[in-house]
């Protein structure tokens, strides 16, 4: 499934499915026109094969590149529900790619040690990756994320729906007219042309890497955080092998990403800017919410700045593409200083006041922001030939991940920002 839609299925297959009797046709008569619908068929997965599922593959080219994380001069990059590309860049000038591993269900993931954390549908699986060409599976935590697509996956259910395939169906002229338009069509809700499954297809060294601003997983000392849809997770990683649960706490919804700064944590969601105080590892305590209009947040912290991008789209269901920057130095009370207006920004970082930001099928942006309350006056440089999703500043290099591929920047000099490396994606 592309990585656009899926946001769009999980958030709307829910009230799809309480919507039946509304959208019902009493027309008797045959149409004469042909009809194509676009529906989305269920794809089922036993879990006893998604037990089964994950092993160490040869080096493969990226294809639907997803979130990226770093770790020593390894990178890791996610293929969209299908794994994790492992990458080779103590020369950032020529990156190699050296495995790959299979993960079915896979978006995120996080490393401590020798271990990469990583979610496989519903669950949390821990993989030994001390030799990148031998992989090997350690632990799996079950049902660590029960809701998928929406829909809550029972702990004992056997079979669970994996994904929605995109399928077109045409219906030929003299079809009764039942068929056309909203409403039911041989098993399957119809809407605007686009069809979504009905309710009767559920069947039964210790040191870590660095993540970018859209990641849903972080580690802070000896705990992983996990973020999904509406909640945080805490797991025990002191024995990075045997992760274990720990505390579930409810966030709300429209939940998106998760950033650690010192002893605390920013999650960001569609309708505002949670702050955690993170003191106590083991449960996080809420300080407070700055509160902004319906739209996609990343957020990441430097000093007692945060800066926070808003962007519009289907997944969002909002209307801003904007900056802001806001007042952290009382995290129980997070104040706005500024806004800026963007063109449709995405992930973003920054390293000593240098200002990283990704601004999707506008390339990536570079400000001085040592005067946060200027920025906009000092546009560094602005590379507009590529896609930009999300980024992570290294000190001197740059990784900049987007829907073309993994491009890596030199910007020790920030008055001569210099690309080192294409890693492209392979249609």
């Amino acid at each position: 499934m592309r990585k656009g839609l899926l946001p769009v299925v999980r958030q709307t297959i829910a009230l799809l499915l309480f919507l039946p009797a509304l959208l019902l046709s009493s027309c008797a008569d045959e149409c004469e026109s042909t009809t194509t619908y676009t529906v989305f068929e269920p794809v089922y997965m036993l879990r006893a094969d998604l037990q089964q599922a994950v092993k160490v593959a040869p080096a493969q080219t990226l294809r639907e590149p997803g979130k990226i994380y770093a770790k020593g001069h390894y990178l890791f990059i996610n293929e969209v529900d299908k794994g994790v590309h492992i990458v080779d860049n103590s020369n950032p000038s020529a990156p190699r790619f050296l495995s790959f591993i299979t993960i079915p269900g896979n978006l995120d993931m996080a490393v401590k040690g020798n271990i990469l954390y990583a979610d496989s549908y519903i669950d949390l699986v821990a993989l030994d990756i001390s030799n990148p060409l031998d992989v090997r599976l350690v632990n799996r935590v079950e049902n660590v994320f029960p809701t998928y697509f929406g829909m809550l996956v029972n702990d004992t259910a056997s079979v669970f729906i994996s994904e929605f395939v995109e399928t077109q169906i045409t219906q030929p002229p003299g079809t009764d007219c039942n068929s056309a338009g909203p409403g039911w069509l041989n098993g399957w809700m119809t809407m605007d042309g686009r069809s979504f499954a009905s309710a009767s297809v559920v069947q039964p060294s210790n040191s870590t890497g660095k993540g970018g601003s859209m990641a849903r997983f972080t580690i802070s000392g000896d705990h992983l955080y996990t973020v999904s849809n509406s909640d945080l997770q805490v797991l025990d990683i002191s024995n990075t092998a045997d992760p274990k649960k720990g505390e579930k706490i409810r966030l709300g919804w429209g939940i998106e990403t998760i950033f650690p700064y010192a002893d605390k944590l920013f999650i960001g969601s569609t309708t505002g800017m949670h702050i955690y105080d993170n003191s106590n590892p083991t449960k996080p305590v809420h300080l407070s919410t700055y509160a902004h209009v319906n739209s996609c947040d990343p957020v990441v912290v430097e000093g007692n700045l945060a800066w926070v991008t808003l962007r519009s789209g289907n997944a969002c269901a909002g209307f801003t593409n904007q900056l802001e920057v806001i007042d952290i130095s009382n995290p129980r009370s997070p104040q706005l200083l500024k806004t800026y207006p963007m063109q449709n920004p995405h992930g973003l970082g920054i390293d000593h006041s240098t200002l990283f930001l990704c601004e999707g099928k506008y390339g990536l942006k570079i400000f001085d922001a040592k005067d946060h309350l200027k920025v906009s006056d000092n546009l560094i440089s602005h590379f507009k030939g590529h896609d930009a999703f999300d980024v992570i500043p290294l000190g001197s290099n740059l990784l900049l991940i987007g829907q073309d591929g993994l491009y890596q920047y030199d910007y020790s000099n920030v008055k001569d920002i210099r690309l080192l490396s294409k890693l492209p994606v392979s249609r």
